[in-house]
């Protein structure tokens, strides 16, 4: 599968540690690196701002989703290639799935989380089926990951949850992943029949 826009997720907080931050450049860099675009909230702050300073800085289009009110706060990032203006945080998730060809995380707060287990679900229920890569620097995701681990081995959701998703260290390892990305999920009634 060919990738032409990587779907981001990740924090908007400008107090992160400074690996994470050092983390949201090095996204951005193998983005544009490999000439990919990038959608994703349409802040300039926080980790949000770093990885799209960075597919800009790299020649690729750099596409935000916000909602109204952010704007109105001036959270927007002013030099994008496209900023999409929506109503709701339901109209921007969406907008931002149909937008990418695959979904990378990187350490963030409530809303990454909030988008994080969207992406998971509708994959999980065939509404998609584009890889999703967590970046997990310094073992920020292992607790949610074991967190998943839990929820399968009490039988509220099927062993294959685990193959709904991809885990690297590194941002330079997000390509190899992209290539190797598993496909064809089962089919939806085995998980209640």
């Amino acid at each position: 599968m060919s990738f032409k826009t990587i779907c981001v997720y990740c924090g908007s907080s400008s107090k992160s540690k400074p690996v994470f931050q050092e983390t949201a450049k090095q996204t951005g860099q193998v983005l544009a690196n490999n000439q990919w675009g990038l959608v994703y909230g349409g802040a300039r702050v926080g980790l949000m701002g770093i990885v799209a300073d960075h597919v800009l800085q790299g020649g690729q289009d750099v596409i935000g989703v916000m909602p109204e009110n952010l704007i109105e706060w001036e959270l927007e990032h002013k030099g994008l290639t496209e900023l999409i203006k929506v109503e709701s945080m339901h109209e921007r998730k969406m907008e931002m799935v149909a937008r990418g060809d695959a979904f990378v995380i990187l350490p963030g707060g409530l809303g990454t989380l909030d988008e994080t287990f969207e992406v998971l679900t509708w994959k999980q229920l065939n509404l998609h089926d584009k890889p999703i890569i967590f970046v997990n620097v310094q073992g920020y995701w292992d607790h949610m990951i074991a967190l998943i681990e839990h929820v399968v081995k009490e039988k509220f959701a099927l062993e294959s949850s685990s193959k709904l998703y991809q885990v690297v260290n590194s941002p330079k390892d997000i390509p190899e992943a992209l290539k190797n990305a598993p496909r064809s999920l089962s089919e939806i009634k085995t998980k209640w029949m």
